[in-house]
């Protein structure tokens, strides 16, 4: 087995134990704390880290790790992973299955390989330098969509754009053909997967977005940051992501506008 395939054996693992912890609690009475920033947070995404880490430090103890609910781990090591256990912990805790588990392995930085699994619904995308993306195993493609008039743009929601942030948002939204809120990680799933052709955030963390860049890539898209820069473990949270050049472009320019 190759160096990347046994990556991609424990990222397989990893949705497996992830999964296994959340299914019990979802739609289930189940207590919420808010961290200091106001996010909810539940047992289900402690237990889902917490089990993901130990697959983690028993098959590669000199990794890495960067964790929603545990924070940082050798952070500075060649190989990290990146782990969201529900990205969509509201969706989550309000019986909404637009939640997903995300695991990305960064290399020096730069997202090498993604998983968005989906566990009530058992949807998993997965991508990886130099692989095809798959959707439970079949391989997927982003559609084409040369112009912003025919685009449908997804973010999570508008809280996120805040002062001159929502004002650019703003502008791609009503240039686009359709504009949703919703969805957290799965909307990155369904662009890679050619149903949707643009989305734009903010304000997001390395775990929120590091998991979706081999995949969108792998499917024939381009994620970057609103300067059209490669995203890494020190982006700054702003991200737009397409499934066409031309789009991107676009996009980019109504961003800077």
């Amino acid at each position: 087995m190759g160096e990347l395939d046994a990556f991609l054996a424990l990222a397989g693992d990893l949705a497996d134990a992830a999964g296994g912890a959340i299914r019990p609690h979802f739609r289930q009475p189940i207590a919420v704390t808010d961290k200091p920033d106001l996010s909810p947070v539940t047992v289900a995404d402690r237990a889902a880290e917490a089990a993901m880490r130990r697959l983690i430090a028993a098959r590669f103890p000199e990794h890495g790790i960067i964790g929603e609910e545990y924070g940082p781990e050798r952070a500075d090591s060649e190989f990290v992973w990146v782990l969201d256990p529900i990205d969509g912990t509201k969706s989550f805790i309000s019986g909404v299955p637009l939640f997903g588990t995300l695991i990305a392995l960064a290399r020096q930085g730069r997202p090498i390989l993604g998983i968005i699994d989906q566990p009530i619904s058992r949807e998993r995308w997965l991508g990886a330098t130099g692989h095809p993306t798959t959707f439970n195993g079949t391989a997927i493609r982003c559609r084409p969509c040369a112009a912003i008039a025919a685009a449908t743009v997804f973010s999570t929601s508008p809280d996120m754009f805040k002062g001159a942030d929502a004002a650019a948002h703003g502008r791609v939204a009503k240039a686009a053909k359709l504009a949703r809120f919703g969805a957290d990680c799965y909307a990155y799933g369904l662009l890679a997967h050619g149903f949707i052709d643009l989305v734009i955030e903010a304000s997001l963390k390395p775990y929120d977005f590091s998991a979706m860049v081999p995949i969108v890539e792998g499917a024939g898209g381009i994620a970057t940051d609103w300067q059209g820069k490669p995203l890494s473990l020190a982006s700054d949270g702003r991200v737009l992501v397409a499934g066409d050049p031309d789009a991107h472009r676009e996009a980019l320019a109504l961003l800077a506008a």
